[in-house]
């Protein structure tokens, strides 16, 4: 089996009622063979031949003894499913073996295969098993995909059996099943520069230690273990005993993505929607800030964020930012329109949100929703919205605005509130948008410079 799958065994008891299940599983021509046995049994007793009895015997058994071997065969038989990976993107495909082993002392006749898939993931798989020797073992394969996010369960696979003669099919249903995780689209991003300007973080943080002086240092006692290079040499004669520099511990920087998921502000739906575009580029931005060693928060219209998530949200870099990139993804997979109809409740939770950069995917907005977004940026690392209005979305790119459209000004209300926005066309790219951003937000901070200059 291929590392990183999950394997699935199942083992099932003999259920009550053996006699009736192979009895029930007789094909036609089993019970053809059963009634022709049953009435050569009675013509022999009322016309005394004892030569047509055997016949009827004969015939009689045979479809009674091959259902009775294969009813025990079929607890003989165990299967494993193996997914790999267990996780993919939307379009992407992910390989499931199936592995069929005759653990029993006889052999198996003709096995017909066949695995469970919800009707997204593509057609059921049916597989045909030639005979099995004792202790043969075969295996088999499929790839599933799917363009919509969400989980979908694979299985109980279901096992058919037929003896050699066909006078008996029976079905076996395994109990184990899996889960197979389809997350958003993540599209890799450039290093932007506005996503370096929250406190503690990047080069104008190491300037600013930088630009300390001496007297700026808070020295320590010596310990030992530690490092003779940090002996502050004029506290150490200030104080008669050996000190140290204080190692700086900066902060790290912070990032919270807001997801607009109300259904009344998005249009149409499908792989190429647009509030799949939102998920897809909220997954992306916190992915990468996740490798760029930001804390991310995640939340949504409704206030909520994702479950296990700290105050601070998720820290990135190492292994510890790999998992909150797999929990952040997980949580994505299975989001959905809320039942809210305005952003008053993610406003709420930024009210304390402290410091930290603000990057939004946005649907339509009406005028009481703009004002509370345009409320939200009361943070030192700045916003960002991307937003999917609907006139926008449903227009053609090279149509130009309607200067008369009134969604124009909501817009506006944000940049005037100190947003960078994003106006984000149907079939829009995000990482050119990400770097429309980040030239824009350039853009804002220099003529504030020039400003304050």
């Amino acid at each position: 089996m291929s590392a990183g799958g999950t394997e699935r065994a199942a083992a099932e008891r003999p259920e009550a009622g053996g006699i009736r299940t192979a009895l029930a599983g007789l094909t036609t021509r089993g019970r053809s063979f059963l009634a022709a046995g049953i009435a050569a049994a009675i013509c022999a007793y009322v016309l005394g031949q004892s030569e047509l009895l055997r016949v009827g015997l004969l015939l009689a058994a045979l479809p009674l003894t091959c259902a009775t071997v294969l009813y025990r065969t079929r607890y003989r038989v165990s299967g494993t499913r193996a997914l790999s990976p267990a996780r993919v993107p939307a379009g992407g495909e992910a390989r499931v073996r199936l592995r069929m082993d005759n653990v029993s002392r006889l052999p198996t006749g003709l096995l017909m295969l066949q695995d469970r898939v919800p009707y997204v993931l593509g057609p059921r798989p049916r597989f045909v098993l030639d005979r099995m020797e004792p202790g043969g073992r075969r295996e088999v394969s499929y790839r599933v995909r799917s363009d919509l996010r969400g989980r979908y369960p694979l299985g109980p696979l279901q096992l058919r059996l037929t003896d050699p003669f066909g006078m008996c099919e029976l079905t076996r249903s395994f109990a184990e099943s899996d889960t197979l995780t389809v997350i958003p689209r993540v599209t890799p991003l450039a290093p932007a520069r506005f996503a370096g300007e929250a406190k503690g973080y990047g080069d104008g943080h190491r300037r600013a230690l930088a630009l300390a002086g001496e007297d700026d240092v808070i020295p320590r006692g010596y310990r030992y273990g530690d490092d003779l290079r940090r002996v502050h040499w004029r506290s150490t004669a200030r104080y008669g005993e050996l000190m140290v520099r204080r190692e700086e511990q900066p902060r790290r920087a912070r990032c919270t993505v807001l997801l607009d998921t109300r259904g009344g502000a998005y249009e149409g739906a499908g792989p190429d929607s647009a509030f799949e575009w939102a998920v897809s580029g909220a997954a992306s931005t916190l992915v990468h800030l996740l490798e760029r060693g930001f804390s991310v928060r995640l939340l949504t219209d409704t206030g909520s964020a994702v479950p296990g998530e700290s105050a601070d949200g998720f820290a990135g870099g190492g292994q510890e930012a790999a998992d909150a990139a797999g929990l952040i993804l997980d949580t994505l997979a299975v989001i959905d329109h809320s039942g809210g109809e305005d952003l008053s409740r993610a406003h709420d939770a930024l009210r304390g949100g402290g410091e930290g950069l603000l990057i939004a995917f946005l649907g339509d907005l009406d005028e009481e929703q703009a004002t509370t977004v345009a409320g939200m940026n009361r943070r030192g690392g700045g916003a960002v919205a991307f937003v999917l209005d609907p006139a926008v979305w449903t227009r053609d790119p090279a149509e130009p605005p309607r200067p008369e459209d009134p969604r124009s000004d909501r817009l506006h209300l944000l940049r005037d509130a100190g947003w960078t926005v994003v106006g984000v066309p149907r079939g829009a790219a995000l990482d050119e948008l990400w770097q429309r951003a980040d030239r824009e937000r350039s853009g804002l901070a220099a003529v504030a410079g020039e400003a304050r200059a």
